[in-house]
């Protein structure tokens, strides 16, 4: 049987962020998907060995990969206007919910129990130790806006000012002391350019 499921997936890669904003730095959703896998690892891995967690990682991992595959039929809804609204967001998830039918329908039947609950999410997941993971995911996902807004004003656009401020406010009401470790210690290297980074590192 013929599956097209994984050609769809390679298919996010024409699928760019932040359509509403002038960006110095493009950004589609295949490499969205694999900088949040990095910080979805990262947050687990610094609640292991900083605040004494037992999180799986490499589950985490999985899961940030898949996070947001749906758009390959829904393309990137920008925030402003997914969430102007109760009800304009309530036909989103509507949108959503059969796009992931949709997708996984692709899969190979011998596959499908495998990948149901990462293209459904979080609602699909069973057990507290994956909806823990997904709250990791999920500020991964914050992080990861909040890394482009640095790089994009690091570069001198303004355009990500107010964007910034609002994902650090989200970020704070995380109230999550892997992302507050993350913020303190890997953050503000985005910031620099590359000379300083090799000037920083050598002198340490």
């Amino acid at each position: 049987m013929e599956s097209h499921f994984i050609a769809y997936l390679y298919r996010l890669r024409y699928i760019e962020r932040w359509s509403l904003m002038r960006n110095t730095t493009r950004e589609n959703v295949a490499e969205h998907s694999y900088h949040v896998a990095l910080l979805a690892h990262m947050l687990c891995e610094i609640g292991n060995r900083q605040f004494g967690r037992s999180l799986n990682a490499d589950r985490a991992t999985t899961m940030a990969l898949f996070h947001d595959v749906t758009e390959v039929f829904t393309g990137d809804i920008p925030t402003p206007v997914k969430h102007h609204n109760p009800k304009m967001l309530a036909n989103f998830r509507e949108i959503e919910a059969m796009a992931a039918e949709r997708l996984l329908a692709m899969a190979p039947p011998e596959l499908k129990e495998a990948y149901a609950p990462l293209i459904h999410g979080h609602d699909a997941l069973a057990g507290a130790a994956d909806a823990e993971l997904h709250r990791m995911v999920k500020a991964a996902d914050l992080l990861d806006a909040y890394l482009k807004c640095l790089s994009e004003l690091s570069s001198g656009n303004r355009e990500f000012a107010v964007a910034k401020g609002q994902t650090e406010q989200a970020l704070a009401k995380l109230a999550m002391p892997e992302v507050d470790w993350f913020l303190t210690n890997m953050a503000p290297s985005f910031g620099m350019t590359l000379d300083e980074l090799s000037e920083s590192e050598s002198s340490s």
